[in-house]
């Protein structure tokens, strides 16, 4: 088995067996790269001097008996974490040339743990997108079929880990951005509750509903990372204190009597028959490992996409005011007035689509429309949760649909927004509520990968973890590989 196959576990032991080194393994991770991503474009950026060094410190504290699980294992960051001294361009010209000056608390935790940074995963640009075609740098491309998206905005994410480029990645989700993309390429991604991993260092898009996770191949795998990046900061003023549960320890707790919700609106008409049939063979497959099954309800979930297109658009209205030509980002040249620079420089720094949604937010929040959308918004937000709140007062976890169908052709919804909007139906009501949610594999239609969502009450990810590791343990479907990159 190639070291590229091996999952987060075995790549450890082998590390502290001395059967590989971190450079070794590294510089592996590095050829593949070479040779693979020209056709996948995953990487904005490789930091290859970066993470030999990284791998040869690793050696030496696995040497020293100093080690933890993850110590010496490469992985990709998405390129909107601040890494010092490393281009952090959220994928868009406006940050093309800036270098960060600190590392995001995510990169400061998995430092220490010794990981070693691959690069920066190309990503819609400020994570608005869900096909990764809004990127300055280009669309990427699904290892399971190069003419298809992988998903958005955490594309280039999901594309270095499916093709085996770097054995897990981190990510982000503001309505599905770690979740719809793991579905689309067989990969294992979390999105933890709002506030349990920090986003200091983490470029906003909407801060009240953008949160870090991690994608992979399967539950173990991410559970692992998790663990590592959880915790309460101080520098985050939505960090929550609380103690971190044991992910890992979780992970074994049997399924038996768990209490699994399906909403009857994520089965209504939309979903396409072939991921139908994937999720309900493996709510079977639940079923027989102990599992009961009941119906719920989530009656405002309807209402999730538009309520989110007010919401997500007026922060980010707000958080993107700071890019001006002036302070950093990208500085229009030849202008003569104030005013000129800001319009130049904003024009010609944000894509098509973030402007688009800058003046969508900006009018949400203007002078008479205020109360008439952003406010309405919010209060339809509290219906959300209030709904979800009264399912977990029934059941344990909430199953349904990852994305309405497979990967669609690259090029297909870009010029009709709201078609691309519809593609986080199912993920953007657990990102207004806060609560964690995550992808799985669940087989295949038209040889494409299917995902199915479980979605759990506050700080549950453990259970969360725990259910979708039994149900892997049950299948191979997150085992399995695109062709040509094996």
């Amino acid at each position: 088995m190639s070291l590229h196959e091996l999952s987060l576990r075995e790549l450890g032991e082998g590390l502290r067996a001395k059967k590989f080194s971190s450079r070794e393994l590294t510089q592996h991770y590095l050829g593949r790269i070479g040779q693979h991503d020209k056709a996948l474009n995953s990487f904005i950026t490789v930091t290859a001097e970066r993470a030999l060094a990284q791998a040869d410190a690793a050696d030496a504290r696995l040497a020293a008996g100093a080690a933890t699980p993850l110590t010496g294992i490469p992985l990709a960051q998405k390129d909107i974490f601040c890494t010092s001294g490393v281009r952090t361009s959220c994928g868009s010209k406006m940050l093309d040339k800036f270098i960060a000056p600190y590392d995001a608390t995510i990169v400061q935790k998995l430092d220490g743990a010794g990981m070693v940074m691959l690069g920066k995963a190309n990503m819609d640009e400020f994570a608005m997108g869900s096909s990764n075609e809004t990127s300055y740098y280009g669309p990427v491309k699904n290892p399971w079929d190069v003419e298809r998206v992988p998903g958005g905005s955490s594309g280039g994410s999901v594309a270095a880990v499916a093709a085996g480029l770097a054995p897990i990645a981190t990510a982000t989700d503001t309505g599905g951005s770690i979740r719809q993309p793991a579905a689309l390429t067989n990969l294992t991604g979390i999105k933890p509750t709002y506030g349990r991993v920090s986003r200091y260092g983490m470029i906003a898009f909407a801060s009240s509903l953008d949160q870090a996770g991690v994608v992979a191949h399967s539950a173990e795998d991410a559970a692992v990372v998790l663990q590592a990046m959880s915790g309460f900061d101080p520098r985050d003023s939505t960090s929550v204190e609380r103690p971190v549960d044991d992910y890992v320890g979780a992970l074994n707790s049997p399924i038996r009597g768990l209490r699994i919700g399906l909403p009857k609106e994520y089965f209504a008409e939309g979903l396409d028959p072939g991921a139908r049939a994937c999720i309900e063979a493996a709510i079977k497959v639940f079923e027989g490992l102990g599992a009961s099954v009941r119906e719920v309800s989530l009656p405002s979930s309807p209402l999730s996409v538009p309520t989110y297109y007010v919401v997500a658009p007026a922060e980010a209205s707000s958080n993107l005011a700071r890019f001006d030509g002036v302070r950093y980002g990208h500085r229009a040249e030849g202008v003569h007035t104030l005013e000129e620079l800001y319009k130049r420089s904003r024009g010609e720094g944000f894509g098509a689509e973030v402007q688009r949604r800058i003046m969508i937010g900006t009018y949400v929040l203007s002078h008479g429309y205020y109360d008439a959308y952003y406010l309405k918004a919010q209060k339809v937000r509290r219906l959300i949760y209030d709904d979800f709140r009264r399912a977990f007062a029934e059941v344990d976890l909430i199953l349904g649909p990852t994305a309405q169908s497979v990967a669609f052709k690259l090029g297909a919804k870009t010029d009709d927004p709201v078609a691309m909007y519809l593609n986080d139906i199912y993920t953007i009501a657990a990102n207004l509520a806060g609560i964690p949610a995550m992808s799985l594999p669940c087989g295949f239609h038209q040889d494409l990968p299917v995902g199915m969502q479980l979605m759990g009450n506050f700080f549950d990810e453990g259970r969360m973890l725990g259910a979708a590791h039994q149900y892997q343990q049950a299948t191979d479907f997150h085992q399995r590989r695109p062709k040509g990159f094996e």
